[in-house]
């Protein structure tokens, strides 16, 4: 019951964790650039998430476990680990109980403090498509059914790549939803107090997200004294599709020069 993966390029092992409500294959266009730079970019998808099982337990110590039994099993160590948002926050985790696994730390715009659930909106839409079938009929028709509820775009561009065609010729999304509505406060947890990585980490930061504030760099340095925090320009939340240019500059300068 391993996590689901897709990999490709030859090299350093280069773990990719998506965000929530996300999935590996949201970072394609990202891992092919990694590869094609000499690395083995393994783009996993998270429990409850993308094509891996789903399961009613959902917390960081578990996501960093199951990180933990796909290194194993693809027995990988020494790896460059990158995680977005709720991803970033497994591999905080992850760095606290297995840093012999690890030689860099990257983690995208998300802070080690605790963040308060806000995600209700974008729940809330889901849960209502997921209960109406005349609106997963096709695409489009789940995309003009969100844009009442979400009105964002590219959000919902971003939720739509979770729907898949079922036998009855309706949509479905891939996502555990009823959990991830239910676990949704663990989403938002705290790195325990007194935790320390002590390798080298890239914090990046959308310029234009609040998730990484000014005055969260004294907890990132407490948790991660060998931390470096970049803001990346002209991009919120979703750095690496807003601005991927500097996104992709930045981690490659890191791992080439750290």
């Amino acid at each position: 019951m391993g996590l689901h993966s897709s990999i490709t390029g030859e090299g350093k092992a280069f773990v990719f964790l998506h965000g929530f409500l996300g999935m590996g294959d949201n970072w394609k266009t990202m891992a092919n650039q990694f590869a094609e730079a000499g690395y083995e970019v393994h783009l996993v998808d998270q429990r409850n998430h993308g094509r891996s099982f789903h399961s009613d337990v959902f917390n960081y110590d578990v996501l960093a476990a199951d990180l933990k039994e796909y290194c194993d099993a693809h027995e990988l160590s020494d790896i460059i680990l990158l995680g977005h948002s709720m991803g970033g926050k497994t591999a905080m985790f992850f760095a606290m109980q297995y840093p012999e696994l690890i030689d860099k730390l990257i983690i995208a715009d998300i802070g080690p403090k605790y963040y308060a659930p806000h995600h209700q909106e974008i729940l809330e839409g889901l849960q209502a498509l997921a209960q109406n079938k005349e609106a997963r009929s096709s695409r489009g028709a789940a995309d003009d059914f969100l844009s009442t509820r979400i009105k964002d775009w590219g959000t919902r561009q971003f939720l739509l790549k979770n729907l898949y065609w079922q036998k009855d010729k309706t949509l479905a999304l891939r996502v555990n939803l009823p959990v991830l509505i239910d676990k949704v406060e663990s989403i938002g947890e705290a790195l325990p107090t007194q935790t320390v990585y002590d390798g080298p980490v890239l914090f990046l930061n959308g310029l234009k997200s609040d998730y990484i504030k000014p005055e969260d760099s004294h907890l990132i340095q407490a948790h991660f004294p060998q931390a470096k925090i970049v803001g990346i320009k002209d991009a919120g939340h979703w750095l690496h599709a807003e601005n991927p240019e500097d996104f992709y500059k930045e981690v490659l300068q890191f791992l080439q020069n750290a």
